[in-house]
């Protein structure tokens, strides 16, 4: 049972939303008694959706008995992450045969690697990219074929996008499938180091692209705790993957036995089965709860007040950052896991991983125990480790008591600091965001000038310069979603890291995002309302005094109000972000999208 206060921040969602998840459910309601009945589709219509199947394919899907499973994929071989989802349509067919039905890939969505568009033009696509996968999903889905849908996806914005299309086809149940972690490569530690050293100018571009190349080697998820692993942990807080599924190594005989039972399973949860879920039904208030319970306690990636919030509205759901914070103060950090600490993600899961946390959660009454999953009800059955039987198919068995290593995985009694790992701030500047479990005691307040930027590179050259050697607030600007789609600026952790290990005291302001790699230096991000839209971020001048207080959650420019309040705000110019790398295909997004602390998405939610 969870905790008074779990329960009191839950209810108050749960009210907040009631008209829009009402409205939602009665639209869910309306489609699951529609059905998915392919025999109401023409004779043509059903002979262009079966015309590459099987004969016995064929004859399965001429009527409305056999039940047909939908599979959206972001395979590409581009992203570590997805390309091991490139063998996964195979063995989704071979179990759906043997479950008794049939599956089709339904659609493909695109996948953007932020790795590889990190301070390129590219990355000014990647936040809009969510919603575009979730539209992609959507075509896919709309041909009405399917009882159920399986989501191939890992990364960033792709398992959001995926999942709000999920929510969106709530009549339909769901199973997500990753692909899994790839193994450790050169410690997150030694990365870090070797980044700072190339901004210093201590080492060159090539032991810089070996470090990177050691870091990033093979197929599967980048083994840093950010957004990509946050999602893993996210879907199997919410009982959208089978238990113990998150952080199994891809092409590894475990993590195919897996992705089988998954597609079983997901057959029994049809319509055509004994246990009918659909996920818009399965996905509640406390789904969405536990989901932020398990970002505070993991000290997960910050991109995660984002998109949570756009997540939650897919089902009709009010979530907002106040509840976010709210959880944050109630749930202890649990994990440290690079950028939290040394480890990264097969240390965690060597440690206990989810089944571990979970478990521990569960017995704390800080998460809902008693949701539907796609495994059934409650979350018991995920406090569990995964191992193979000698006949390849999976075994559970009770997570341990114990974490195998406390200094990576420990217990609610014995956090590594008493509150979650992110944190609201407001004041004068506007509402913003700090990973806080990142950054030490001694760095989580600032007080110090101003030095304002309107793009991330012109702080890049002034570290060059020699012009930052001192205590200062870095002010970057006209970086938020209705500016150039709020790029990740996760290019500015090394040198104010440097600056940071050299002594001076200096913090990142702004109304861009810093990504899941948030890192030790105190950054007060995703800043809104944003310059743009005529946010205070657009009065701050250089030179003010600007303090980013951690402790007590403030974000303020110490002068005088009435004066702040009378200037005129700061015009940026952004012609510079309207053209090149497809972002002239994205100006009507740019144009529409809502702050970030509404989801920053197209949609209306």
């Amino acid at each position: 049972m969870a905790t008074a206060e779990i329960q009191r921040i839950t209810q108050r969602i749960v009210e907040r939303s009631k008209p829009t998840r009402e409205a939602y459910l009665e639209r869910l309601d309306a489609a699951v008694t529609a059905g998915v009945n392919r025999t109401s589709l023409s004779c043509s219509n059903l002979a262009h959706g079966f015309a590459v199947c099987s004969p016995a394919e064929k004859r399965d899907l001429s009527g409305d008995t056999v039940p047909n499973l939908g599979i959206i994929t972001a395979y590409n071989d581009m992203l570590s992450a997805h390309q091991p989802f490139e063998r996964f349509p195979e063995i989704i067919r071979a179990a759906a045969r043997e479950a008794g039905g049939v599956a089709q890939v339904a659609s493909g969505v695109p996948a953007m690697c932020d790795g590889v568009t990190q301070g390129q033009p590219g990355m000014e696509l990647s936040l809009f990219s969510r919603d575009i996968i979730a539209m992609a999903a959507g075509v896919g889905l709309s041909h009405n074929m399917f009882d159920a849908a399986v989501y191939l996806g890992v990364c960033d914005k792709i398992v959001p996008g995926l999942f709000i299309a999920a929510l969106t086809f709530g009549h339909l149940p769901s199973i997500f499938v990753p692909a899994g972690p790839m193994p450790s490569g050169l410690p997150n530690d030694e990365k870090a180091r070797i980044r700072q050293l190339y901004a210093e100018g201590k080492v060159g571009r090539n032991e810089l692209l070996e470090a990177e190349s050691k870091s990033y080697h093979g197929p599967g998820t980048c083994t840093f705790y950010g957004t990509a692993n946050s999602n893993q942990m996210m879907m199997e807080m919410m009982g959208l993957h089978m238990p113990g599924a998150s952080f199994i190594n891809p092409n590894t005989p475990l993590r195919d036995a897996l992705t089988k039972e998954a597609i079983s399973r997901a057959f029994q949860i049809t319509q055509a089965g004994n246990e009918f879920t659909p996920v818009g039904r399965m996905i509640d208030e406390r789904s969405i709860v536990n989901a932020a319970v398990g970002l505070n306690a993991t000290g997960g990636s910050t991109n995660h007040t984002i998109h949570l919030v756009a997540m939650a509205g897919a089902a009709g759901i009010k979530l907002n950052w106040q509840d976010i914070s709210d959880i944050s103060d109630t749930v202890p950090l649990l994990a440290r896991v690079y950028p939290n600490g040394l480890s990264d993600v097969n240390h965690f899961q060597a440690a206990g991983g989810m089944g571990f946390l979970i478990k521990e959660l569960c017995k704390a009454g800080l998460m809902h125990d008693d949701i539907r999953t796609v495994y059934g009800e409650g979350m018991e059955a995920y406090g569990i480790e995964v191992t193979l039987n000698e006949d390849g198919s999976v075994r559970r068995e009770p997570a341990p008591d114990v974490s195998h290593e406390p200094k990576i995985l420990t217990t609610a009694d014995q956090p590594f600091q008493p509150t979650g790992g992110i944190e609201v701030l407001k004041g004068n500047i506007g509402d913003a965001i700090i990973k806080i479990s990142a950054v030490k005691p001694e760095n989580r307040v600032v007080e110090a000038p101003a030095v304002v930027f309107e793009d991330q590179s012109e702080l890049q050259e002034a570290f060059k310069a020699g012009e930052l050697e001192k205590d200062f607030v870095a002010v970057v600007r006209f970086q938020g979603p209705q500016a150039n789609g709020m790029p990740e600026l996760h290019k500015l952790t090394p040198p104010l890291g440097v600056l940071q290990d050299r002594g001076f005291k200096v913090a990142l302001v702004t109304d861009g995002r810093m990504s899941g790699a948030s890192g030790k230096v105190p950054a007060a991000i995703h800043v809104t309302p944003e310059a743009l839209s005529g946010g205070p971020i657009a009065k701050v001048r250089t030179g003010d005094l600007v303090r980013v207080d951690g402790e007590k959650g403030t974000l303020e420019v110490l002068v005088d109000d009435a004066e702040f309040l009378a200037r005129e705000n700061a015009q940026g110019d952004m012609a510079k972000n309207q053209y090149g790398m497809g972002r002239e295909l994205f100006s009507a997004f740019r144009s529409v999208v809502g702050r970030a602390d509404q989801g920053a998405t197209v949609f209306a939610i």
